[in-house]
């Protein structure tokens, strides 16, 4: 008679699926990265555009390292499994809207990000509420680990990306991602150094 898999084993498992589907974000946005590279005469850098990249590096780092808490998920059920692959591939849809397939229609990145910044502003609104989702099903315990400050953070990254769907000022922008980044590194030496 076969025994059925342990929870070590649907963790390994889960975690598997996790991390192809972030390592092919990750990838997505090396290769985006090297275009400046590779093409340094016709692909100019819009500083914008590269923060929320920078930023998207990091945060998604960081959630491959914050998925180690899933082993404090007692029973691991299908609906479980699906809204985390969800919440993963919100990640790889991200990335590609920061670089997308082709370019052709755009005068480049900034005249792109322009254009397609309600897309990926609504969609990090949306993973801030994931994240929240997401750390719920690590227990109440984990949740109040993290201390009141990661609501306010999380509710901050909801209004902040709401607010930036209708920003136009490029300096006011700028802050706001150059923000992003400085409080995203505080958040991860602060609370994650150790797992």
């Amino acid at each position: 008679m076969e025994t059925p898999p342990t929870h070590a084993e649907y963790f390994g498992h889960v975690r598997t699926i996790i991390g192809m589907v972030l390592a092919l974000s990750l990838a997505r946005l090396v290769n985006g990265l090297t275009r400046f590279v590779q093409h340094p005469g016709t692909i100019r850098v819009y500083p914008v555009h590269l923060g929320w990249v920078v930023f998207l590096l990091i945060t998604i780092v960081h959630f491959w390292w914050y998925e180690f808490h899933l082993m404090l998920v007692p029973v691991w059920t299908f609906p479980l499994y699906g809204f985390l692959i969800f919440y993963t591939m919100v990640f790889a849809a991200l990335t590609a809207l920061l670089f997308p397939d082709q370019m052709t229609d755009y005068a480049g990145f900034e005249d792109y990000f322009k254009k397609r910044k309600r897309w990926f502003f609504g969609l990090l609104a949306f993973a801030a509420v994931l994240d929240v989702g997401d750390t719920l099903i690590k227990g109440g315990d984990y949740l109040q680990s993290l201390g009141t400050e990661y609501l306010i953070r999380q509710a901050a990254f909801v209004i902040l990306s709401i607010a930036a769907m209708f920003i136009t000022s490029g300096r006011v922008q700028l802050m706001l991602v150059l923000a992003a980044i400085a409080y995203q590194v505080s958040w991860i030496v602060r609370l994650y150094d150790i797992l």
